[in-house]
């Protein structure tokens, strides 16, 4: 073994003779330090191959841990072991070329048989990668030690109150906001259990549970509790950390301080309570209006109208026409008021309706047509070619616009021309986006009126209103009608020579678009419609016996489901050619019913059912809803005979039957528009039985039933005929879902007397 390690090349093995000079240099010694044994054998000693300094350093040491004086050189290096003490230590080593290593020597005294000194063995081995693993433990736990600096101040200066917890909710660290939140200190505060510091323990524990469970959560309001009594509330955000194992570590939180943001939102819905009760206030008070000042005016125009018909002298029929005329004016005015505030307040919902433009705009033409030709102006309409005809929109706002800007063109107008013309507008990512253009010849408009020429109230010369007369209110409903439709409105002008007022709207296109509607169908060549099996979840029954009496002259076999959970069942057990999806019903609604549905055949790699959403609303953004649960298409009751049958033409499964001829559906509106008037005083009778439901759950303030009864009058009203009780449904509704205790009731005691006023008169077939 001696020999191994003389000779081996991972030790340096010096041997000295009792005065140090080297005796023995192994191959360690050699690949160490450079030399070559015959270089050092008899020459120099091992203080001759090391660091000066600490040679100083080490004989000042131990001559103060000894007792006694050391000379530094050799004697520092063997003192111990000469004395008996066993040796081990760092020292440089200094290579022939003047480079420096660490080395660990262990040194060890040889004796003879007389236990007298005969020389010292140094074995050394290179320390050099141990300093270097060392030197790098020593950078890399200053680094740690900085980031623990750096991720404390970052913890101290955040705004948020932060902590850490254990999984059962005990705080393990806390954060100077934590403190000023609590009272409490640091200290205080670790090891404390986190639901300890709120009003409500039970609540701040669930948190934490939540928290485990969903591994995060955000904006859990909870209320501090400082140790002085002070409240705050504030806003947790939280989530699970954990360690490099991915252990479950605990929770980290962060609260923020919300009690002024609190403070604005409750003042904010004090706003906004005040506001909709002084817009509630204004709609009463238009409607009020509107019934006082119409029922007298009916009189006033009624006599006028008769009076006109009777003999009258010349300068008696003058003064009654402008009777008549001032009372149309007056009625205009009205109108037009009534429409504004209901703009304004949002009260004013658009159709969606497919329509013919073509057929619209001839119409529109017809009614402004005799004005135009009593001041002899030529008035014209071009259609572009590329414009679609059959769309989907609401033609009513769509004329009314176009009917005050052709109403405002002839009447500015004294000779000359007024053109509208309907083009595709490119600007809109719509491809049916059109671009409506009223064009005259009339007095103009100065450039530095131009701007408010849409304000209510207003005209561009006040002088104009003496001359032409009018309100100054056409141009604003016209431009918040056509924002409310999703376009903008625009005009150029310039005096003397006309104005082009123009808007553009985007519409859709109809489903049956491109289909020959003018051209009249041999009966002959008619083929009867095709049987379809139809599921109609719909859990009102008024709403049953519409619909069921719109299909009873048709091959089509329909089973009825009451809630969206017995459609779902019904539709997975049989085979249907297409599902009338109600929106809104008990246990599972039509939006989720038709997710289950979809999500069915898609496991069951069924091609999917055609499914038309029905529903009494027609909100912005009902219809994507519907579609983005998977509906095929979407109508909007009061739902006409004639738009659900060609939705089931244009939707089944099958291929259906072309449409039957005109004569067809005139027979089959007649006897639908029969079996309705035979099931209507059972209706009336239901409608009446609803008031004293409405007025019981009001009594017990049960809200549910009360929005869920004036759904089911909204969808249902119209299909009988009745449109009244179709709006009186959708306020009840909306009361209900408001938990508007006294609003329903108002609207219920309409319903009975509108009830009591039906009741009181013939009720003419539907």
């Amino acid at each position: 073994m001696q020999n191994a390690i003389f000779n081996s090349a991972n030790f340096s093995s010096i041997a000295t003779d009792a005065k140090g000079v080297i005796q023995i240099f192994n191959v360690g010694a050699e690949r160490m330090l450079g030399y070559t044994a015959a270089e050092v054998m008899n020459t120099i000693t091992p203080a001759d191959i090391s660091d000066p300094q600490e040679l100083i350093a080490r004989a000042h040491a131990l001559s103060v841990e000894l007792a006694t004086s050391i000379t530094p050189g050799f004697e520092a290096l063997v003192f111990k072991a000469s004395r008996g003490i066993e040796d081990i230590y760092e020292l440089t080593y200094i290579r022939k070329d003047g480079t420096r290593f660490p080395a660990v020597v262990s040194v060890t005294a040889l004796r003879d048989d007389d236990e007298a000194i005969i020389g010292y063995l140094l074995i050394g081995t290179d320390n050099t990668a141990r300093k270097v693993v060392e030197e790098e433990q020593k950078k890399s736990d200053q680094r740690l030690r900085d980031q623990q600096f750096y991720t404390r101040s970052l913890i101290e200066s955040n705004i948020d109150a932060l902590m850490t917890t254990d999984p059962a909710g005990i705080i393990t660290d806390v954060n100077k906001q934590m403190e000023q939140l609590t009272g409490c200190t640091r200290d205080e505060l670790i090891g404390a259990p986190f639901k300890d510091c709120f009003t409500d323990p039970d609540r701040a524990e669930a948190g934490i549970k939540r928290v485990l469970s969903e591994k995060s959560v955000t904006d859990y309001e909870l209320t501090a509790r400082a140790r002085d009594g002070t409240q705050t509330v504030v806003s947790y955000n939280a989530t699970t950390f954990y360690d490099r194992k991915r252990t479950l570590q605990g929770v980290f939180a962060a609260a923020r301080d919300v009690t002024e943001r609190k403070r604005v939102e409750v003042e904010l819905q004090q706003a906004k309570a005040a506001a909709e009760s002084a817009s509630r206030t204004k709609s009463d008070f238009l409607a009020s209006m509107s019934h006082e000042i119409r029922t007298p005016m009916n009189a006033i125009m009624g006599i006028a109208d008769l009076l006109a018909k009777t003999k009258l002298t010349p300068e008696q029929d003058k003064y009654v026409q402008i009777f008549r005329r001032s009372g149309d004016n007056l009625l205009n005015l009205i109108n037009d008021i009534l429409d504004l505030s209901k703009v304004e307040a949002l009260q004013l919902d658009l159709e969606r309706t497919g329509f013919s433009l073509s057929d619209h705009l001839e119409k529109v033409i017809e009614m402004v047509a005799p004005r135009a030709r009593e001041k002899g102006l030529t008035l014209t309409c071009e259609i572009a070619p590329d414009v679609s005809n059959d769309l989907i929109g609401d033609p009513t706002r769509l004329r009314q616009v176009l009917l005050n800007l052709l109403g405002n063109a002839i009447k500015f107008t004294e000779t000359g021309s007024v053109t509208l013309s309907v083009e595709r507008h490119e600007d809109f990512a719509v491809p049916t986006a059109l671009r409506f253009t009223v064009a005259d010849t009339g007095i103009g408009i100065p450039d530095d009126k131009l701007g408010r020429v849409f304000e209510r109230f207003t005209q561009a010369d006040s002088s104009t209103t003496r001359r032409f007369g009018g309100s100054g209110l056409g141009l604003t409903i016209s431009r918040r009608l056509v924002e409310l439709m999703g376009g903008g409105i625009w005009v150029e002008s310039e005096v003397s020579k006309g104005s082009r007022f123009a808007f553009a709207v985007p519409f859709e296109a109809w489903p049956i678009a491109g289909r020959t509607q003018s051209s009249p169908i041999d009966a002959a060549d008619e083929a009867p419609l095709s049987p379809l099996r139809i599921l109609m979840a719909e859990d009102s029954p008024d709403n049953c016996t519409i619909v069921l009496a719109y299909l009873a002259d048709t091959p089509y076999r329909v089973d009825v489901a009451g809630t969206g959970a017995l459609a779902c069942e019904i539709f997975m057990a049989g085979h249907y050619d297409i599902v009338l999806m109600d929106r809104q019903m008990p246990v599972v609604d039509g939006l989720t019913a038709t997710r289950t549905i979809r999500k069915w055949e898609k496991t069951n790699n069924r091609a999917p059912t055609p499914i038309i959403a029905l529903t009494a609303s027609a909100l912005k953004g009902d219809r994507e809803t519907c579609l983005a649960a998977g509906c095929t298409a979407y109508l909007s009751k009061p739902i006409k005979q004639d738009v659900l049958l060609q939705a089931i033409r244009d939707f089944a499964k099958v291929q259906p039957a072309p449409a039957p001829t005109k004569a067809d559906e005139s027979g089959r509106a007649m006897r639908t528009a029969a079996r309705l008037a035979e099931r209507t005083p059972a209706y009336l009778a239901s409608c009446r039985g609803d008031v004293d439901k409405l007025n019981a759950a009001l009594d017990r303030e049960d809200y549910a039933p009360v929005s869920l009864i004036g759904h089911n009058l909204r969808g249902s009203g119209g299909g009988f005929g009745f449109p009244a009780i179709s709006d009186i449904g959708a306020e009840i509704e909306q009361a209900g879902d408001k938990a508007d205790n006294a609003d329903a009731r108002r609207w219920v005691g309409d319903l009975k007397l509108e009830l009591d006023a039906i009741g009181g008169r013939a009720v003419e077939p539907v």
